[in-house]
């Protein structure tokens, strides 16, 4: 049998069946009431870990997980963004940013206290960096976290947290080094409960797009938080903070995917067996043939680079080049592709009628979160120039 990049074992072709009938089934019937809303499916979420398992996907089956590789979290998050991109985004919190990063950076009696509640769903999760004047550039992190004893207590804003409003437990990243510490031994992480006194949520931002996944400010004051809950040792957040970044990136990237591949099923049925102009099928216009098969080719050209990329990813296998670049090849190539397909509708395609509108809403994100693009391509060069000196 020949080679298959994008299902290399037949547990993943069996993975990406099952997620994309269960997807086409249950996310598909929602996504655009809850998206006009602006409200999230929490119950429907929920199912994501106690029906399908799919919170651990990354995680070791010793400890409740699937066991599984970033190349099925890519699967996933393509799969599942063919149809609801805003409550996958969410899964990506809860899944990638949480509870992949918590299980590479915990310690077993951390695991034990966590991993089960997260895992099954029980427990929402979600993952706190960005701040009002610190986002793409996390060495601008202001919030701190102090030492008092056996506690720390934590102090400050985070901004633009995705699942913020219906969280139980969080990963919070703070500073906790002097003004004239090592920047690279500034910050800590540690597991934040939502219960905690002193922690609370701000306002529910309203998006242009991923408007089914819930975002919002964290703020901390003095909030108490447990030596025992500081992920690693002091000042050392900074290494699984960037491990994490590259398959967050590598995820988001997938989730493009997902959308690029939707709206060419959309832009292709649409033109070549539903819309007739001047008695033609729409296809047969060499304008509308040029976006199509533009679309057609970044979409499947970006594809192969991401899972090229997700099949080199691993804990111990840092992908920051591949990454960066996967990531802006994708987000691009979605926004484009959707702004295709609307183009290819024409009228219809501005309406809420067809969801290629809500696609370009939810694409625009993915090129700004989990670093902006014009970050990833200052961090391709910055890779790039140590590769060639």
């Amino acid at each position: 049998m020949a080679y298959d990049l994008y299902n290399p074992t037949e547990s993943h072709a069996q993975l990406r069946e099952m997620v994309r009938a269960w997807g086409r089934e249950n996310l598909e019937p929602q996504a655009s009431a809850y998206d006009e809303s602006e409200t999230f499916n929490e119950a429907l979420f929920r199912r994501f870990g106690s029906e399908l398992g799919l919170f651990g996907v990354t995680v070791p089956e010793s400890v409740g997980g699937a066991g599984l590789d970033p190349v099925a979290a890519a699967i996933i998050h393509e799969e599942f963004s063919r149809f609801d991109p805003g409550i996958t985004l969410s899964y990506l919190a809860h899944e990638v940013l949480f509870v992949n990063n918590f299980y590479h950076s915990s310690s077993d009696d951390q695991r034990a206290r966590y991993l089960s509640r997260v895992l099954s769903g029980e427990w929402i999760a979600g993952m706190a960096m960005s701040e009002p004047g610190a986002g793409t550039d996390v060495l601008g992190m202001s919030a701190r976290a102090d030492r008092r004893g056996d506690l720390y207590v934590l102090n400050g804003t985070k901004q633009w947290i995705t699942n913020a409003t219906h969280g139980d437990v969080f990963l919070i990243y703070a500073r906790t080094g002097d003004a004239d510490c090592d920047t690279r031994r500034a910050f800590s992480a540690f597991v934040v409960e939502a219960s905690s006194p002193g922690f609370s949520v701000g306002k529910k931002e309203k998006k242009l797009g991923m408007r089914a996944s819930p975002t919002a400010p964290l703020i901390l004051e003095n909030v108490e938080v447990p030596l025992a809950n500081r992920l690693g040792d002091e000042g050392g957040a900074m290494v699984h903070m960037m491990r994490n970044l590259e398959i967050e990136r590598v995820t988001l990237a997938a989730q493009s995917i997902g959308i690029g591949l939707r709206c060419l099923d959309e832009m292709g049925r649409y033109a070549i067996a539903e819309r007739k102009a001047f008695g033609q099928y729409l296809i047969e216009f060499g304008q509308i043939q040029r976006l199509i098969a533009d679309s057609f080719a970044r979409c499947h050209a970006a594809r192969a680079l991401v899972y090229d990329v997700a099949h080199r990813l691993g804990p111990n296998s840092r992908q920051s080049l591949g990454a960066a670049a996967a990531k802006l090849a994708a987000t691009g190539m979605a926004e484009e592709v959707a702004r295709a397909a609307i183009q290819v509708f024409g009228g219809y395609g501005y309406t809420r009628e067809f969801p290629v509108e809500r696609m370009l809403r939810d694409a625009i994100l993915l090129s700004i979160g989990g670093g902006t693009n014009e970050a990833m391509q200052k961090n391709i060069a910055r890779d790039l120039m140590r590769t060639y000196s």
